[in-house]
């Protein structure tokens, strides 16, 4: 019998940051068994397209039981569990090839959205017990989070019985200093949290029936 793996992808620093919680955070936990299966960390790169790629390819080629996308969101002071993708590109800055897309879809002639496949609540609800902050997003945003994320749901399609969904996480303490005001929470807490919500995923077949919603 196959050994249960985990996909676990962050993204390289973009936006003119030196660093990414999300792929520190990956591969702090590649390697960790979590819940009787094994991370895998993939980098992806912070561009349109080839983001994508990166990611379908490394799908077929590890068949994991769960695919859980990580990703940065200044102004986040939590860890943000996104409940839908969204088939949208509008980029308010370009990525990291230099591409800007303006409303553009994520799949031509793809369904309007996309929601996670992962017990998002129980995960929320996990991180909280543990004493970390986290809620349910009800956005991912239109950047190249978003359209990993959407591409990640689509591409799920094709391989029956594996969940997928995203986690934004806030700014790492080093990047919030030169941002005043903005959130952080350190890469420790991060790799933490990350590793409880991945056990309460695999740990529930069906999500928690509580509130997790939002007045705007």
């Amino acid at each position: 019998m196959d050994e249960a793996t985990i996909l676990l992808t962050g993204f390289e620093p973009f936006g003119g940051e030196a660093v990414n919680p999300s792929a520190q955070v990956a591969q702090a936990l590649h390697g960790r068994r979590i819940a009787g299966a094994t991370v895998h960390a993939l980098e992806l790169p912070c561009r349109f397209g080839d983001a994508l790629a990166a990611l379908t390819a490394a799908i077929a080629a590890s068949r994991p039981q769960l695919v859980l996308a990580l990703g940065q969101a200044g102004g986040r002071c939590d860890f943000s569990i996104e409940r839908v993708a969204i088939n949208v590109d509008d980029a308010r800055i370009a990525d990291n090839g230099g591409h800007q897309p303006i409303d553009q879809a994520v799949v031509p002639a793809g369904p309007a959205a996309y929601f996670a496949t992962l017990p998002i609540k129980a995960m929320v609800a996990a991180l909280q017990a543990a004493g970390l902050p986290a809620s349910v997003s009800q956005s991912a945003g239109t950047f190249v989070c978003n359209h990993v994320f959407y591409g990640l749901m689509h591409s799920l399609r094709q391989h029956p019985g594996v969940r997928g969904g995203f986690i934004h996480l806030p700014l790492l303490p080093e990047q919030a200093t030169r941002q005043r005001g903005q959130p952080s929470l350190p890469l420790s807490t991060m790799v933490e949290g990350v590793a409880i919500a991945l056990a309460a995923a695999l740990s529930h077949s069906v999500d928690l029936r509580r509130s997790g919603g939002a007045e705007a």
